[in-house]
């Protein structure tokens, strides 16, 4: 049977087309459209411009009810500032005339006031008895009494002004309107303590400006209040205040006639935050009522001010207002008053600081705009509505459809999966189900030729696998898995025939058998691991059928786990590493012979230092005593120049003995580096000095750049001064014929550089490669020029053990230039100097010493200041020390029959001797020797050849030491 093919994409294009597509985009594009266009982007745009319309009229508006306000106050303050010159002008006028209606009004009290008892449409006075009647001033009365009429224009020309007074500093009140005093104010009221007098003296108000009160409840009974106060003076003194009353009510009848937009209202607060008139519609939404609780009886005894209730900070509903208005002159919040929202805008009065606000219902300002929105709501649900409908009846439809496609389409999809099924089995050629439909066709074609190429792969896994195979059969000796569970281990390869195991499958515990006794636990911890994390791998040995061991390395992985995490196959490979076993064995021993013969090379080196050191230290111990012993004058001239040139000479010998053994102790151990603080300017030129006679004979010149402060680095003296000696002698061995020797010290960063510079021929390129060699004298070697070639090599080493570092610059034919590099120390406080002995008083001293020279030069050399008891061998010392402790002990390390610190070991374990001080003299004060007495207390270690002075110096400390202690 044939069929007409058709592709899968037009086959499903025809079919959505014809019922579903093109309705639903229909549908969709245009209820989509018209809810999107019409109600998001209307309404959004619509509440923002009403918003911000409306804030800005807000704001508007309290802007221009503030200006009017601030114009009504500036009135007030205008009428204030004329009515206290008017005052003024009045008290200082020199004369006055006589008002005997005035005077008749007067009256007293049985209480000491002086007051106007009628009307007469003029205003009322008040005389406090706090001003006693001798001192209350009839005649400032009379002088007041000219401005009645000024009073009362101003209190009629003005809707916001209730009343005009002055306030006396001795507590006199004219006031009007007129009312009847006594029954208002107390008999001793002291006025200047009152807020509409203190707040415009000179402590409050030093400018002498109108100032304004708070809200305060009036003592004249007018009820609660603020006050335009102005100050009037004689010259500096403070003669009253005048004040021109503001009613609370007045003021609300003035913010009540304000048009606020949206059916708000208006309120006006101090600078202290203080709400000063608030109407009705206020009252409600903040739940205050304006203050009718007070009683007049309470406000001519006390300032009374309006409770914390009127204070916008005090009030959490008000708070973030009140806080605002600290911060700005004007603006907008939204804030909840009496649970509903509303947005207040405030302005700042200029005249006086107070703020006035506008608070409007937010519901108001946006009705139209929720209305607006309800209506595109209701647009947009009907839309939905239409959606859902819409979209039943289409998935309907679909569902309909889908079962139709369903059917045509499963028959030829389950041939394809059962291909796939077929060659999963190994049938790498499955029968395909014929179809129409192009793509699938496609797939059952694809689906052969996937067979095709599993079975080609199948074949090359068959080979890679024997390859592979004989690749590990020359790399590793097995491939072995462990069964966990079972304990079982599996091997691939040559060592079950190599160990004749017999079989590829055993039990682990039958092959751990064939593990070495000393690598067991290593060898179960790679095949079973504890703790899988670590790294799987052990050394050990194998044995085969003829009971011999062979060497391997197992290494392994987790392979397999169970749901749980728990290893259930180890998996890994062993490798033969006999060979390499055999290398290490090889190379152990051959480290053991290298140890051997630096154990052998140290005892060497110890033994020629002593045997050395020895001969030299005779030599050059009796030529100092020559030297010491040869009087000035000229019979003597000749004589100690041969004693100078045989301590030249041994101590030249001397130099080139403790470098031939500084250098082979530094490659044999890390010798021992005492550091402290140097002037190594200092040292250069004592070095300097030292070889000066050899600078003057080689006709050389000398150029020494001092820096002006002192050059301190962190050396050991000794190593330092042996370093520069060398490159000093250096210089002069190989400069040219009168050339110049030119030392420098510079600072770089917080390193000192000591540099010796040379104008000879300098190194060669050739050459420098072998400069810091040890015996290298770089062609020199059987020229006139002597040397051993370890100087440079030697001063490099101890450079390094210092912290520091040797290195030098040459050009061949212009000489060459050696630096020292050392770390900068900071300067140290200067140490005191050893005393020296009492003249009468010589020191006990014991010196055990088997070489008879040594013995005499030490007693020669202590003449003056021990008695000196030479001991040859270490037994009789012991036995004579112990009997009689002397008070100082001088021995030698070597003795023939008892090593020094064998003695020493031995007089420390005594109670008579534990504290007996010690110096060690001894040519073979090696770091191993000082080592054998670290902990015996040892004074100080002297080395062979003896410098005299060195030991005179320490038996001098030493007295001075024990002469303290007593």
């Amino acid at each position: 049977m044939s069929y007409k093919s058709v592709s899968l994409r037009k086959w499903m294009w025809r079919a959505f087309v014809q019922s579903a597509l093109i309705p639903l985009i229909l549908v969709e594009t245009v209820l989509v459209a018209a809810y999107l266009l019409s109600n998001s982007a209307i309404r959004d745009a619509q509440v923002e411009h009403l918003r911000s319309a409306a804030l800005t009229d807000l704001q508007a508006a309290a802007n221009q009810e503030a200006r009017l306000i601030s114009e009504r106050l500036q009135t007030v303050r205008e009428l204030t500032d004329l009515f206290s010159a008017q005052v003024a002008e009045a008290l200082s006028r020199p004369d006055f005339l006589d008002d005997p209606a005035e005077r008749q009004r007067l009256a007293r009290t049985d209480t000491g006031v002086l007051y106007s008892e009628s009307d007469e449409n003029r205003p009322a006075s008040f005389y406090s008895s706090v001003t006693p009647q001798g001192r209350q001033d009839v005649e400032k009365i009379l002088r007041l009494a000219g401005l009645d009429g000024f009073m009362r224009t101003i209190e009629r020309s003005n809707a916001l002004v209730a009343a005009v007074y002055f306030n006396s500093h001795d507590s006199y009140n004219r006031i009007w309107p007129w009312f009847y005093t006594p029954s208002q104010y107390p008999h001793d009221m002291d006025i200047p303590q009152y807020n509409f007098y203190y707040l415009a003296d000179a402590e409050h108000n030093p400018e002498r400006r109108v100032v304004w009160t708070d809200s305060y409840l009036d003592p004249a009974g007018l009820g609660w209040m603020m006050s335009a106060l102005s100050p009037v003076y004689d010259g500096d003194f403070l003669e009253g205040v005048v004040g021109l009353d503001i009613t609370v009510g007045n003021l609300l009848n003035e913010i009540a006639q304000l048009q606020v937009p949206w059916g708000g209202y208006a309120m006006l607060v101090s600078e202290d935050l203080n709400i000063m008139a608030l109407p009705a519609q206020g009252e409600r939404d903040l739940q205050l009522t304006e203050l009718t609780e007070y009683s007049h009886h309470e406000a001519i005894r006390q300032e009374i001010f309006k409770p914390g209730d009127f204070n916008l900070v005090q009030r959490l509903d008000m708070r973030e207002l009140g806080y605002r208005l600290e911060e700005q002159d004007q603006g907008v919040i939204a804030l909840s008053l009496d649970g509903r929202p509303k947005l207040a805008a405030w302005a700042t009065v200029p005249e006086t600081g107070w703020h006035l606000l506008t608070v409007v219902d937010e519901a108001a300002i946006f009705a139209q705009t929720n209305q607006l929105a309800r209506h595109y709501r209701n647009i947009g649900l009907l839309l939905i509505v239409g959606l859902i409908l819409f979209y039943l009846l289409f998935f309907a439809g679909m569902w309909i459809r889908s079962r139709q496609l369903s059917r045509q389409l499963q028959r030829p999809i389950e041939g394809i999966g059962e291909m796939m099924r077929e060659i999963g089995r190994g049938h790498w050629h499955p029968h395909a189900e014929p179809t129409r439909i192009i793509e699938l066709e496609s797939m059952a074609e694809t689906t052969r030729q996937v067979g095709q190429q599993l079975a080609e792969l199948e074949d090359g896994r068959r080979e890679a696998r024997a390859q592979i195979d004989q690749v590990l059969e020359s790399t590793t000796e097995s491939l072995w898995e462990v069964d966990v569970a079972d304990e079982l281990i599996r091997f691939q390869g040559r060592l079950p025939e190599r160990l004749d195991l017999g079989t590829h499958t055993l039990a682990l515990r039958d092959f751990l058998r064939r593990v070495h006794p000393d690598d067991l636990l290593s060898a179960r911890a790679s095949l079973l691991p504890d703790d899988e994390r670590r790294k799987i791998e052990a050394e050990y040995r194998l044995r085969d059928a003829a009971g011999r061991y062979h060497w391997v390395l197992g290494r392994g992985r987790v392979a397999r786990r169970d749901p749980a995490g728990r290893p259930l196959m180890i998996a890994g490979t062993h490798v033969d590493i006999g060979a390499l076993k055999a290398t290490e064995q090889a190379l152990r021993s051959a480290s053991q012979q290298a140890q051997a013969a630096n154990l052998a090379k140290s005892r060497f080196l110890s033994s020629m230092s002593h045997e050395l050191r020895t001969p030299l230290n005779i030599i050059q111990g009796f030529a100092q005593l020559l030297q010491l012993d040869l009087s000035p004058g000229p019979e003597h001239h000749r004589f100690r120049h041969q004693v100078e040139e045989i301590l030249k000479a041994t101590h030249h010998l001397a130099l080139l003995v403790e470098d031939v053994l500084d250098l082979a102790r530094i490659e044999a151990e890390r010798p021992e580096i005492k550091l402290q603080t140097v002037d190594g300017c200092d040292v250069l030129h004592e070095c300097v000095e030292q070889v000066r006679p050899e600078i003057d004979a080689a006709g050389l010149r000398l150029v020494m750049h001092a820096p002006d402060r002192g050059v301190l680095v962190t050396a050991e003296p000794r190593r330092l001064r042996q370093i520069l000696l060398n490159l000093l002698s250096n210089a002069i061995k190989y400069n040219s014929e009168r050339g110049t020797i030119t030392i420098d010290c510079l600072a770089i960063q917080d390193r000192w550089q000591l540099c010796v510079r040379d104008t000879g021929q300098g190194i060669s390129r050739l050459h420098q490669r072998q400069l810091f060699k040890p015996f290298q004298r770089l062609g020199h070697e059987n020229g006139p020029i002597k040397g051993t070639g370890i100087g440079l090599s030697l001063s490099r080493e101890l450079a390094g053990l210092m912290g520091g570092q040797l290195g030098y610059t040459s050009e061949e034919g212009a000489g060459s230039c050696f630096w020292l590099e050392l770390p900068a120390a900071a300067p140290a406080g200067a140490g005191g100097k050893a005393g020296t002995l009492p003249e009468d008083q010589l020191l006990d001293v014991v010196y055990v010493e088997d070489d008879r020279s040594s013995r005499i030069l030490v007693e020669h050399a202590l003449a003056d200041l021990a008695r000196v008891t030479l001991i040859a061998n270490g037994l009789e010392a012991l036995h004579r020390i112990g009997e009689r402790p002397p008070q100082l002990l001088l021995l030698d390390i070597d003795l023939p029959d008892m090593q020094g610190d064998r003695l020493l070991r031995s007089l420390r374990s005594s109670e008579r001797t534990r504290d007996l001080p010690v110096i060690i003299i001894s040519a073979g004060v090696t770091p191993a020797n000082r080592e054998r007495v670290a902990d015996l207390d040892v004074a100080v270690y002297l080395t062979k050849p003896l410098q005299i002075q060195d030991l005179r110096d320490a038996v001098i400390e030493v007295a001075r030491l024990q002469s303290g202690n007593r």
